[in-house]
């Protein structure tokens, strides 16, 4: 992503590096701060490497959310 289309925190992308899809949570430095939308630990990717969801990768990410929601809920 260019600086123009920075993500906004809160946001799911594709850090295409490591192929992960993360939640935008902060910015350091000249990193963007991703965690997996199930939950976990952080991890910093350069803004260069990111990229919006599709359609498809948007759903199969918010499932994994919500199951992982529901599983800590039991």
């Amino acid at each position: 992503m260019s600086d123009k289309e920075a993500p906004v925190v809160g946001t799911l992308t594709l850090d295409t590096r490591s192929g992960r899809v993360g939640r935008v949570m902060d910015f350091r430095w000249s990193h963007v701060q991703l965690r997996p939308p199930e939950g976990g630990t952080e991890w910093d990717a350069r803004p260069e490497d990111l990229r919006s969801l599709d359609s498809l990768e948007r759903l199969s990410a918010r499932v994994a959310e919500i199951n992982a929601r529901s599983r800590s809920a039991l």
